[in-house]
């Protein structure tokens, strides 16, 4: 992974500053991509991005909004969220970005609680996204607008109510302590926060990322966007990094295409999940069996070209940074991917952060880790187990929220993160999990759920898990198994008595290297899908601990009186 020379970038910059550099020196330069159904694509320019996000901040200031009101923007990754995003900055004002696997609840509420004034309404199907819930529960009154793409043909749309409008010359210029956005968390309990980034904050983003010192900011340099925009770590990664550093983005346009797209941007800069990893590493597999891999690979020139044609297949052979994140991969995994030539670093960070806390890189790189902190982070590890960092682009607070906002601050400005870890003498910092999911046994024995249910979802049969047992003689596992385990379930190209072996295989490799009382009793596979809108998972996707355990444990006493080591839920 080559290094890449710094960027000169003054301290006190705005990512307006920023996107301005690039509108004027790359103007007919390519900056966002965006495919159509159908296979086409059509690219916009920083200058045609600069004219259209200029036009609609000009509708914006014309509503007679005051500055700072809060524009709420709904919608998959599309290259309109972006220039949707830079419209409200140029204008004033302050954007909201809701997740649009959100349920409809959820979105309701951040829209409430916001006091939105209007909601951008961008790409959404109801297939890939909760649209089909959240389209009849918006406010009552609420005003909205269509970007390109959007459900919506019956309200304003965004190509006519800039062709009515002249590019709005003196944009805004905001201060660094200025609030610039309100991102509602994910909420694994209760309902989410709004918290508050200032533009010191974006900026204080882009630079740590900068000083790092691997970060690809060349001219020539690709990112691919699929991972919510309305998430911080896309945010940060794709959109502010894009705009500090001027470099082309790409998006995809459904899951079915997703490969396809993938590889006509052939990115330099690719952040994803586990999830994913796991998946092309699967369809690799089903190509190429793992004994014949571990053959051709060996071979000096054949694995080379074999190797190289497994990662031009992905997509992923023009790749020098891959980012992984939210969940920790398995290092055989990890040593999956290296030996193919691609190292994948892991990163750590939170929304309160704007995710810049930890980060893995190719010269201090140590598996099981999240790396040491970046640029101008602090970190250490509480009396009680608690990590807590201090980030340069720490939150301003929560919305409306002053005093859980100073609930989570220490007296000296570190951030309480409610994960619990450790720091080794170099300073690599280990998650171990959640410290409000550790729960005790009928004995009073606390058990932490987080490592287990590492484990056990670093198995491909898996889509998400939860671990419970609070007061309970013995923990157990909830499995919700992936798609395609359920279709060959379903096709007869798996057998269950074969599932039930791997399951129960699995379950005693996990007990062997177990303390006594955090042995699983049993593992349990769900009926039914855990989803954002039945409140078992956040949008995303990480599971509602609370919510799952009121559904389950009731049945907790039957499964373990069933004497079965795999429960199949009816």
């Amino acid at each position: 992974m080559a290094k890449f020379e710094s960027m000169a970038i003054d301290d006190g910059e705005t990512v307006l500053d920023r996107f301005r550099k690039w509108e004027t020196e790359r103007r007919d330069t390519v900056y966002l991509t965006q495919p159509l159904p159908g296979g086409s694509a059509v690219d916009y320019t920083w200058g045609e991005v600069g004219d259209q996000a200029r036009r609609m901040a000009a509708h914006l200031r014309s509503l007679g909004l005051p500055p700072g009101s809060r524009i709420a923007l709904l919608g998959r990754n599309s290259a309109h969220w972006i220039i949707a995003d830079l419209a409200v900055m140029m204008a004033g004002m302050v954007s909201v970005p809701l997740y649009p696997a959100s349920s409809a609840e959820s979105v309701r509420y951040a829209l409430e609680h916001s006091e939105a004034e209007l909601l951008l309404i961008g790409k959404l199907d109801g297939v890939n996204d909760n649209w089909t819930n959240i389209r009849d529960k918006l406010p009552p009154g609420l005003a909205l607008l269509g970007l390109p793409l959007s459900p919506r043909p019956d309200i304003p749309q965004w190509n006519d109510v800039i062709e009515r409008h002249a590019p709005l010359a003196q944009i805004h210029a905001p201060r660094l302590d200025e609030l610039a956005t309100i991102v509602y968390t994910s909420g694994t309990t209760g309902q989410p926060k709004g918290v508050m980034q200032s533009y010191g904050a974006y900026t204080a983003a882009f630079l740590a990322i900068l000083r790092s010192g691997w970060w690809d900011t060349r001219p020539t340099a690709r990112g691919f966007s699929y991972l919510p925009l309305a998430h911080v770590a896309e945010r940060t990664a794709v959109e502010m990094a894009s705009l500090a550093f001027g470099y082309r983005v790409y998006f995809a346009d459904s899951l079915a295409t997703f490969v396809d797209d993938l590889k006509r941007a052939r990115p330099t800069i690719f952040f994803s999940v586990p999830r994913l990893w796991t998946k092309f590493h699967l369809g690799v597999n089903e190509k190429i069996s793992p004994p014949l891999q571990k053959f051709l690979f060996a071979l000096p020139l054949v694995g080379r070209r074999i190797k190289h044609k497994i990662l031009a297949g992905l997509g992923l052979d023009q790749v020098h940074l891959a980012f992984t994140g939210s969940a920790p991969l398995t290092d055989a995994l990890v040593h999956w991917y290296r030996d193919l030539g691609l190292e994948l670093l892991d990163v750590y960070g939170m929304t309160e952060n704007s995710a810049i806390s930890h980060t893995s890189l190719p010269d201090r790189l140590r598996i099981g880790t999240v790396g040491r902190p970046q640029a101008g982070v602090q970190a250490r590890i509480a009396d009680s187990g608690e990590i807590e960092v201090r980030s340069p682009a720490q939150m301003l607070g929560y919305y409306k929220q002053p005093g859980i906002s100073a609930q989570q601050m220490t007296p000296d400005g570190f951030f309480r993160t409610g994960d619990c870890g450790s720091i080794d003498t170099d300073g690599f910092l280990t998650i171990t999990g959640r410290i409000k999911d550790i729960f005790k046994t009928l004995k009073g024995e606390y058990v932490a759920p987080g490592p287990i249910e590492n484990e056990l979802i670093a198995h491909p049969r898996f889509q998400a898990v939860c671990v419970v047992g609070a007061g309970l003689p013995m923990p157990f596992a909830l499995l919700m198994l992936s798609v395609e385990t359920r279709q060959a379930l379903a096709t007869a190209k798996l057998d269950r008595d074969a599932l039930v072996a791997e399951c129960d295989a699995l379950r005693e490799r996990i007990n062997a290297q177990a303390a006594a009382h955090e042995r699983l009793q049993f593992l349990v596979v769900v009926k039914d899908d855990w989803s954002t809108e039945n409140g078992m998972l956040t949008p995303t996707l990480k599971i509602r601990r609370d919510a799952i355990e009121r559904h389950y444990l009731p049945r907790a006493a039957a499964w373990a009186g069933s004497g079965q080591t795999l429960v199949w839920e009816t």
